[in-house]
């Protein structure tokens, strides 16, 4: 089982709808949040997993909870709060992507405290970190404590997955990311995370900074232009994002980083251990079979993402 880490929300699209008038704006809200697109796309890929994550008692953390039931997340480490539930208002650019504007000050998902952090037994096989979740309090600190707790016990991934509207402090972002790369075993990170993060720099320089700690392998996505894995022992390379009709690329980033740890977990190499001791065709097969799931999630609308059956 993999334990998941972060946030649960709405993602608010506006529907354009012909003639309406200014005064009026319809919306469709789908749920998300990067680490509740993760448990759910490691569950369609056939992966067991549970979420860690606060949840309102307000209607739409109802329905948060019902959607993970219906996909079989494991809920038993979901922690209810009367704050609202966090609403993420998505508009999307004429290439697919995405930009947000967060209501969640005070919300649900940030009242995580590190009480509420469970005992893992040793079917718990790794932990998965990221997202906003990593620098707004109280459950920053909470989530920084339970990485430095199981550090070195079982496999501990990360995926920055930078959103400056919750908290806007680059600074903050730059110190708590590069602590939490300290302990991580594996790094998903895009090349709009390294330009905010480190503005001017380049990506190589900052990734093989990282694989001089715990990480194993850091996975650098770039959109349509593929994506480039890092090695301790074995270099870098990349590989093309295949040609498909997009219709956004939201969840895209999600579903390269759950098609990771299900990969990984299928062929039994989901520790610290077995991560570092991959060869260049496993860590190959690996970064191609996320790239390709990925660019499946572009071909739909929303963080609609894969089941394995669809996968080869």
């Amino acid at each position: 089982m993999y334990l998941v880490c972060g946030e649960a929300l709405f993602d608010v699209f506006s529907v354009d709808e012909a003639g309406a008038p200014a005064n009026k704006v319809a919306f469709q809200a789908i749920a998300g949040g990067s680490p509740f697109n993760v448990a759910v796309g490691l569950r369609r890929l056939g992966i067991d997993v549970a979420l860690l994550a606060g949840l309102s008692r307000d209607y739409l953390g109802r329905r948060l909870r019902r959607v993970l039931e219906e996909e079989g997340v494991d809920t038993r480490h979901l922690r209810e709060f009367t704050a609202p539930t966090t609403l993420a208002m998505v508009a999307v650019g004429s290439d697919g992507s995405p930009h947000y504007s967060f209501r969640g000050e005070g919300c649900a998902d940030r009242q995580l405290l590190t009480e509420h952090l469970p005992e893992l037994d040793d079917l718990v096989r790794g932990l998965h970190v990221g997202s906003f979740a990593l620098v707004v309090q109280p459950i920053a600190d909470t989530l920084l404590a339970l990485v430095r707790r199981e550090r070195g016990r079982r496999l501990i991934s990360l995926d920055p997955n930078v959103r400056l509207g919750p908290q806007p402090d680059i600074q903050l972002w730059r110190q708590r990311i590069d602590e939490l790369a300290g302990h991580a075993d594996l790094i998903k990170v895009s090349d709009e995370d390294l330009e905010q993060l480190y503005p001017g720099q380049a990506p190589e320089t900052l990734i093989q900074g990282w694989l001089q700690g715990s990480a194993k392998l850091v996975f650098l996505t770039r959109g349509s232009q593929g994506a480039t894995v890092f090695s301790q022992h074995h270099g870098h390379w990349s590989v093309a994002t295949p040609q498909v009709q997009v219709a956004d690329t939201v969840g895209a980033g999600d579903t390269f980083q759950a098609a990771l740890i299900a990969w990984l977990t299928e062929q039994g190499l989901d520790s610290p251990l077995s991560l570092a001791q991959l060869g260049r065709e496993q860590i190959d097969a690996l970064l191609r079979f996320a790239v390709n799931a990925a660019a499946l999630t572009c071909t739909r609308t929303g963080p609609d993402l894969p089941y394995r059956h669809q996968l080869v």
